[in-house]
């Protein structure tokens, strides 16, 4: 490489590289430490994401139902290729492909793990191309589906920059379809049913990690991981810390032990 890679990811609340929190950033960022590649961040603030990706022409990889665009990063640039990736599972693909030296983000393994719910889902998925492995593409789908089923828990704890939160909440409440900022708080009976459903569905995930672990495939991290990894990291800055306590216990300790191992990839260049 003859120059760094670019990454750019969400700033919240300052300093930006202490309140990072969002989840497809941190796939990127936990990939790009991962394969040990050198790169620097640009922080991008909320309000100012749509005019970055059109800036950098990199386009909208997913919608909302109405058809309008979804702007939202990571994005990737990569100088010595000319390359710009919009989305983080397209992102991890070309690191491997690009640069396959080192830990390898796609080692061949089973990831029986499908989830189904009749929930509304408001955020729009990834609907990016397999890239080679279809595995891990299918996993990325089911495991962002279900999290984001339940990351109404998540979303009152989001970290925003005071000088564009009132814009950024503003945004939220555009893209969500309700009145005000105040209608995603999910408190009392409501919390503890959807509370129940978060412990019941990482239930079903924690199967996969029946190994020694901490990892899918024992002591040997890979995409899967960063995958999980990154919703944790979403969960341990915006849930309030008795309920992010409770899920690092759940199930045996898996997604505590799971979040912790994954430090080692969580530095911010």
């Amino acid at each position: 490489m003859d120059k760094k890679l670019v990454f750019y990811d969400i700033a919240m609340r300052p300093p930006a590289e202490k309140s990072n929190s969002a989840v497809n950033p941190w796939k990127t960022r936990l990939a790009l430490n991962f394969k040990s590649l050198p790169y620097s961040t640009n922080w991008v603030q909320l309000p100012d994401i749509s005019n970055v990706r059109k800036s950098l022409s990199v386009p909208a990889c997913r919608k909302f139902a109405d058809g309008t665009d979804f702007h939202t990063l990571p994005i990737l640039v990569d100088p010595t290729t000319s390359r710009k990736l919009g989305d983080s599972f397209d992102i991890a693909v070309y690191l491997q492909k690009q640069y396959p030296a080192g830990n390898d983000l796609f080692p061949p393994q089973s990831l029986d793990y499908v989830f189904s719910s009749d929930a509304a889902i408001l955020i729009p998925l990834s609907k990016c191309d397999d890239g080679g492995y279809p595995q891990y593409a299918r996993f990325n789908v089911n495991v962002d589906a279900a999290f984001t089923t339940h990351v109404g828990l998540m979303v009152q704890g989001l970290p925003f920059d005071p000088a564009t939160a009132e814009e950024a909440k503003a945004e939220f409440v555009r893209r969500a379809g309700v009145s005000c900022w105040e209608d995603f708080a999910i408190t009392g009976e409501q919390r503890e049913k959807l509370s129940g459903s978060f412990r019941d569905m990482l239930g079903g995930l924690a199967k996969l990690f029946g190994g020694n672990g901490p990892f899918l495939l024992g002591e040997r991290a890979n995409y899967a991981d960063l995958i999980v990894g990154a919703w944790l990291r979403m969960a341990s800055k915006t849930l309030p810390a008795d309920e992010w306590k409770l899920v690092r216990e759940w199930h045996g300790g898996v997604f505590g032990r799971l979040h912790d191992a994954l430090e080692i990839y969580a530095a911010v260049q």
